[in-house]
């Protein structure tokens, strides 16, 4: 895992660069600040998809160019078999797999997300991203928390939200849930 992070760390850095984009005005853009996003260029920390899909934004390239090192090249559908996505975050809170990384030009990012139950008063972790976002339970139960609102949602049930509101999903009832997150 830790040589994959590496690679897109490298490959970030390298786009980045080529882009004649320094790397402060790069953090400035994401609204990070600059030692964040420079331990992600070093590969000393895993970033977040959403970051990862700002970055590929600011950089004008495929989100599957960062994740693979290669160009998207299917352009009239693509399948992703289950299980079988793209990991592209590793952090404990969730684990993530973009299941259209092969398709070029996407209007969204969508992701299969599995979130893990921590111990009851275990605060969330909070980010927030450009854009918005769409999540659809495939199992268990999640908490969302967005701009100091706790919705509770059962299989079956979505949420859609401006997503440059901080934000945050929790599994409740002690075990896993599963998301279909759509980033746009």
């Amino acid at each position: 895992m830790q040589e994959k992070i590496k690679e897109i760390a490298i490959r970030v850095k390298e786009l980045r660069e080529i882009s004649n984009i320094s790397a402060e005005e790069m953090a400035s853009r994401l609204n990070i600040d600059t030692a964040t996003y420079l331990r992600y260029e070093a590969g000393e920390a895993d970033i977040p998809a959403s970051i990862l899909y700002e970055i590929a934004t600011e950089l004008k390239v495929d989100m599957a160019v960062l994740l693979k090192g290669e160009d998207p090249r299917m352009h009239v559908f693509t399948v992703t078999r289950k299980d079988k996505g793209i990991v592209v975050e590793r952090r404990k809170e969730y684990k993530y797999q973009s299941i259209a990384a092969n398709f070029i030009h996407k209007k969204a990012e969508p992701f299969v997300v599995q979130v893990e139950p921590k111990p009851e008063g275990t605060p969330i972790s909070m980010n927030a991203h450009l854009g918005q976002e769409f999540d659809f339970v495939l199992e268990g139960t999640l908490k969302v928390v967005i701009h100091n609102n706790e919705i509770v949602l059962e299989e079956g049930d979505s949420i859609f939200f401006d997503s440059n509101y901080p934000h945050g999903m929790a599994a409740v009832g002690g075990k896993s849930a599963r998301f279909l997150a759509v980033i746009m």
